[in-house]
């Protein structure tokens, strides 16, 4: 296994972690994005024991960081979003990765923003659509935050949403609209939802809701419940959960076709 480490923008936050499996040829990646609310106490290293896992079965492990929200975080809306949108055009620089199979997988705020990615990234109303050079063949959410206005009324995270979009739903409209997955279905791309039926953090009703809707519109779409499975279940690398994450790439963007 071979590990490197890449920046995206002049930022501490705006970096990545790459690891490749002793592999030759071009591999298909997998975009790891960390969750904790969007807050900056929580980084990537969340996701190390999942990228491992990943690797091991035969992808590239693309582990980002971006700015997150607090005191010294610079992060919220849109400069999350934006960071998130630049971090994924950036594997177009890394050597050996297929940019034809790249996946997005995402953990609670992480699961989020990895269904944002696979939209057209917009953080403002009727912008262009930008011509990204990488541009996600499915997402696949670990108990994801999926539907920001529901999280924010439900005061999911003790009010991490709000402080992330820069207020409520009513005082944001146009924000929440481009900034929740729930909201900018379908997406036209495969999504799969991974939720512990005993998460505690993030309830497990967000990503069957939103699956309803995302098939209801014409998606391919798949809600994955883990019976007796946690929160942080999702990312150990192992268990019911990894094998969920393994299938879906398997079928989505198999390593050895």
């Amino acid at each position: 296994m071979n590990h490197t480490s890449i920046s995206y923008g002049p930022g501490h936050a705006q970096s990545v972690d790459v690891w490749r499996p002793d592999a030759p040829g071009d591999l298909p990646a997998v975009v790891l994005i960390h969750g904790g609310f969007w807050r900056q106490l929580y980084t990537k290293r969340l996701m190390h024991g999942l990228a491992k896992a990943v690797v091991a079965h035969g992808w590239i492990a693309y582990n980002i960081e971006y700015r997150r929200v607090g005191t010294f975080g610079s992060g919220g809306w849109p400069a999350t979003f934006d960071d998130v949108s630049a971090a994924v055009d950036a594997l177009a620089q890394v050597a050996g990765a297929d940019c034809r199979r790249v996946v997005t997988c995402g953990h609670s705020a992480g699961g989020h923003l990895a269904l944002w990615a696979a939209t057209a990234r917009a953080t403002r109303s009727a912008a262009p659509d930008v011509p990204h050079p990488v541009r996600p063949c499915a997402a696949i959410s670990l108990a994801g935050v999926v539907d920001l206005i529901a999280a924010a009324r439900t005061g999911l995270g003790g009010g991490a949403v709000e402080a992330l979009m820069g207020g409520s739903p009513e005082e944001q409209p146009d924000r929440y609209a481009l900034g929740s997955p729930r909201e900018q279905l379908p997406l036209g791309v495969p999504q799969v939802l991974v939720h512990g039926l005993a998460d505690t953090s993030v309830p497990a009703s967000l990503s069957e809701d939103y699956v309803a809707r995302a098939v209801a519109l014409g998606d391919e779409a798949t809600f994955v419940p883990l019976p007796g499975a946690s929160h942080l279940d999702m990312i150990n690398g192992h268990g019911p959960a990894f094998e969920a994450v393994a299938a879906a790439l398997d079928r989505l963007a198999p390593a050895r076709p």
